[in-house]
């Protein structure tokens, strides 16, 4: 039976592009204790997601630091030296979208949670971004998966079939959530799980 999926719907961080904060603070901090202290006490994970969400980066250095105000330039660095938390490319990502791409079987979107500031960097960085029909940013749009409303926005805007696209993220619950508005999804973990899942769905390479 031939799939019905026109439509591939791409995450970028750590599916096309690894993130993480840790490549910065370890030039700050002289301990790997350290690193994974700060970045689980205070520069969490959530207060990240706040900016994702539309929250500027200016106030959320100036929260934290009310909170940890010994700690304020080390929580300023996290924005003013953002750059450095992106790793580089996930190569084998990266060939697989260069491959949809080159086949032009499918449409090809990206749904990101990510600060409206700082995606300008990653789009200035990585010209395989160029490759999207379309791309929507959290922080732009001040929604964040997994709330239903950005899916929706995706779907609406770029008028896309739910069952007829097919999500990857690398978080379940981002998964989950394009599942609850009736995307396919595949949860990516690897390059080479990504290929053999895109296979299962009959999804050419």
């Amino acid at each position: 039976m031939k799939s019905n999926i026109t439509t591939i719907v791409w995450d970028l961080g750590n599916v096309l592009i690894t993130w993480d904060p840790k490549q910065l603070y370890r030039k700050i901090f002289d301990t790997e204790e350290k690193v994974e202290w700060f970045l689980k006490e205070i520069c969490t994970l959530d207060w990240n997601e706040q900016q994702d969400a539309g929250r500027t980066w200016a106030e959320g250095t100036h929260i934290l630091g009310q909170q940890f105000p010994e700690y304020q330039a080390e929580i300023n660095a996290y924005a003013e030296r953002w750059e450095e938390t992106l790793v580089g490319p996930i190569d084998g990502s990266v060939r697989i979208l260069k491959a949809l791409k080159q086949a032009n079987t499918h449409k090809i979107y990206g749904l990101t949670n990510w600060s409206a500031e700082t995606f300008p960097i990653a789009l200035e960085r990585y010209d395989f971004l160029q490759l999207f029909e379309g791309i929507v940013v959290s922080g732009v749009e001040k929604l964040k998966k997994p709330d239903p409303k950005i899916y929706q926005l995706l779907l609406s805007r770029y008028q896309i079939e739910p069952k007829e696209a097919l999500f990857i993220d690398d978080s379940a619950r981002n998964v989950a959530g394009a599942k609850a508005v009736g995307m396919q999804a595949i949860h990516f973990k690897s390059p080479i799980q990504l290929a053999e899942d895109l296979k299962a769905h009959q999804v050419i390479l």
